[in-house]
């Protein structure tokens, strides 16, 4: 059997079979004899719909809707694995009542395991570099590509919608989620699984919950107040599943405060259920689930990716009278909701052709508004075309491909089979051919940078040098410092010294260290950059797109001023090294204490007085902006109005940042985020803006009432374009 060569080849053999299959699905065919059951009727609610098919259901079926079917690679195959789409696993459904298989597929950044079934995927920007966005709209367009995208290739459930705050930013998955702070994580992840949703696919957010290291994740006991957990960590989550109504939570593997996350009463029930009013259902992280009378009595619906717990244990253990048929039929029925309020039953996923060109190009958009100027010293950039005559690309694969993060989130490149787990990815967006084609008149040169006398040589014979550094992360493994790995601070400083106009490129996946940052002269946050990054990178650099994102991270200036310098790790003892093994635990075996409390990034910083590299909201752009005239209108809602002026010479957008500094009787740190707006100005142009505060953000927990509420006293209102350029600042009473 020939493979397709090319990119435009394979959109066309697909082409072909979606019609074929197409034509097949057009002859007639005998109407299913639940076509017109009364749980078909799209005028009741989901809720309704769920509970008439539950009294049809026999005690096996029920069964097989609360766990999985396995996924490839994990236990053996079962009866049912011909049923799998290729993803990370599934759930029998109800055929006989209509109730659709749930294919569920790793869609962090894009449809993970597309070589599997012969399909293509589209890399977006790591959701972190997304989240230096600080935009709503390229949210919902991240969502929505990655929905239909799913649909195309046959699945109609996500396991993306990471939201876990960057406490530790060594952690491997940091490039997965959005960010450190909740207000900004919560309302991006909550955009992007509303416009997933849209899509008809179930939507879900993870990982439920303080999930902030991968050492040990499997048996690591996270102690951590109620007070810090809800406004931190659970804060994130209650603002995302307020914005983005996911039908499924994903709990985590670690344990809170003694208890496993996926059998832990206080964060399924009392918060997600009773607090917070979730009606989607709860499904464990793979082999996250430990027990199956307390998981289920706690609030698990489903475990995942097969039935050591949910399966013939939980069977005998209702017939037995140890659960509940009543507790059986509430995971149930919170499943089968979910299949309808998403529209999995009433929109059936037909596979079809991926839209590769216009996604490539939401892709590219997506990027140009994530890269972020962190040093632009004597306006080095934008380069220009007209001036810049020769051009050294010094870096590992810069001429050919930009680097990924791993793990489960891992999307396939073109043309390459699936890549396996802890593989470096390199997609192949070629920044050395982007540049070329930026500079068509200049004489571009490159060097892999592994010989840095060569590399030296080459950058002192150029106009420019662009150096790319890059820093690899996945999940189940944490770094061990923030340092660029394989000497590249050597590389970059040799390069520096030989020509000092030179222009580092960062490809990463958390924070690093730049002890170089002051011996050149630009510095660009490109992240993992997606499947088409490297013509969004070219054009900022030669400013086509003037950069407009701001970190939504703060970079130390070492790992000694991080909460917990010393990363923990479980004991050399430890029995939870496999999937299989972490079955067995009934307990966790080492305990890591956040004792910083509320002081997660900036606020850490901020309360310890550290200074940093770059700041929480911190980006550069090619213009200039300026602040004045702010008010503040307090009451129920409080208002904040101020005007931003473009006082440079380009269009442009400037994120302005709304924060709060609490009465001291709050015992808070110095400010917190509580609001934004992105601004479009052309050059001399002004605006006033304003920024409505939501109650929520300048409450503090209640232990004692169990509930957020506002301190009464002065609030001091601080404006600007990061955390720590602040020019407007006003005090108000608020009651």
């Amino acid at each position: 059997m020939k493979i397709c060569r090319t990119m435009q080849l394979c959109g066309v053999l697909a082409l072909a079979a979606s019609a074929v299959a197409a034509h097949a699905q057009r002859r007639p065919q005998p109407e299913p004899a639940w076509a017109h059951a009364a749980w078909m009727n799209q005028s009741l609610t989901a809720g309704q719909r769920a509970d008439l098919v539950l009294k049809e259901m026999t005690l096996d079926e029920k069964i097989g809707l609360i766990h999985g079917e396995g996924m490839a690679g994990w236990g053996k195959p079962n009866a049912y694995s011909y049923l799998g789409n290729g993803g990370a696993g599934f759930t029998l459904g109800v055929e006989r009542l209509g109730i659709p298989i749930i294919q569920m597929s790793d869609a962090a950044y894009g449809v993970r395991s597309s070589a599997m079934n012969g399909r293509y995927s589209t890399a977006l920007p790591s959701n972190l570099g997304a989240a230096a966005s600080w935009d709503t709209d390229a949210a919902c367009q991240y969502g929505a590509l990655i929905g239909r995208e799913l649909r195309a290739q046959g699945y109609n459930m996500t396991l993306g919608g990471g939201v876990n705050l960057t406490r530790e930013p060594r952690n491997g998955r940091t490039f997965e989620y959005q960010g450190e702070d909740p207000i900004l994580a919560g309302t991006l992840v909550g955009n992007r699984i509303r416009c997933e949703q849209a899509q008809h696919v179930i939507g879900d957010i993870k990982h439920y919950a303080v999930n902030d290291q991968e050492s040990g994740r499997n048996e690591v006991n996270d102690i951590i107040s109620k007070r810090a957990m809800q406004e931190t960590d659970l804060l994130a989550f209650h603002i995302g599943i307020k914005i983005g109504n996911p039908q499924a939570v994903m709990c985590s593997y670690n344990a809170i405060n003694g208890d496993f996350a996926c059998e832990n009463k206080y964060t399924l029930t009392d918060v997600l259920r009773t607090q917070w009013g979730f009606k989607g259902f709860v499904l464990s992280d793979w082999g996250g689930t430990h027990s199956t009378e307390k998981a289920s009595a706690a609030g698990l619906d489903n475990e995942e990716p097969g039935e050591v717990f949910y399966g013939d244990a939980y069977k005998q253990a209702v017939q037995d009278g140890k659960i509940p048929m009543s507790e059986l039929d509430e995971h149930v029925r919170r499943i089968l909701r979910a299949e309808f309020a998403a529209g999995l039953v009433d929109h059936p996923v037909h596979k079809s052709v991926v839209d590769v060109f216009g996604d490539l190009a939401i892709a590219e958009h997506i990027e140009e508004q994530s890269i972020v100027l962190l040093r632009n010293q004597n306006n080095q950039l934008p380069l220009s075309s007209a001036t810049v005559h020769t051009i050294a690309v010094i870096g590992d694969h810069a001429d050919s491909g930009m680097l990924s993060g791993s793990g489960s989130a891992q999307v396939d490149p073109p043309g390459q089979h699936s890549a396996r787990w802890g593989q470096h990815v390199w997609f192949p967006t070629s920044p050395l051919k982007e540049i070329q084609a930026m500079a068509p008149q200049a004489h571009v040169s490159f060097s892999p940078g592994a010989d840095q006398q060569a590399a030296a040589t080459l950058a002192g014979k150029s106009d420019v040098a662009i150096v790319f550094v890059n820093q690899w992360t996945s999940e189940g493994m944490d770094l061990q410092d923030l340092t660029l790995p394989d000497h590249q601070d050597d590389l970059v400083e040799a390069v520096a010294k030989a020509n000092p106009h030179t222009i580092v490129v960062l490809e990463n996946g958390t924070v690093v260290l730049m002890p170089w940052v002051n011996q050149v002269a630009g510095i660009v946050e490109a992240w993992y950059s997606g499947s088409d990054g490297a013509k969004a990178l070219a054009r900022v650099l030669f400013g086509a797109v003037n950069p407009t994102a701001k970190l939504p991270i703060t970079f130390p200036l070492s790992v000694a001023d991080l909460p917990h310098p010393t990363l923990l790790h479980p004991p050399a003892h430890s029995e939870a090294a496999s999937p299989v093994q972490r079955h067995i635990l009934t307990s966790p075996t080492f305990s890591v204490s956040y004792d910083e409390g509320i002081k997660v990034g900036y606020k850490w910083y901020d309360a310890e007085r550290k200074p940093v590299l770059f700041p929480f909201g911190f980006g550069l752009s090619y213009t200039t902006y300026s602040y004045s005239g702010l008010t503040v209108t307090p009451g129920d809602k409080p208002s904040v109005s101020f005007t931003v002026k473009n006082t440079g010479s380009r269009a442009g957008v400037e994120i302005a940042e709304v924060y709060a500094a609490l009465p001291a009787s709050a015992q808070e740190p110095p400010k917190r985020l509580v609001g934004w707006s992105r601004v479009p100005l052309n050059p001399g142009e002004s605006k006033q803006v304003t920024v409505s505060i939501d109650p929520m953000y300048l409450s503090i927990f209640d232990e004692a009432a169990n509930q957020f509420r506002l301190v009464p006293g002065s609030y001091r209102f601080l404006v600007g374009g990061s955390s720590q350029t602040l020019p407007l600042q006003k005090a108000v009473h608020l009651q």
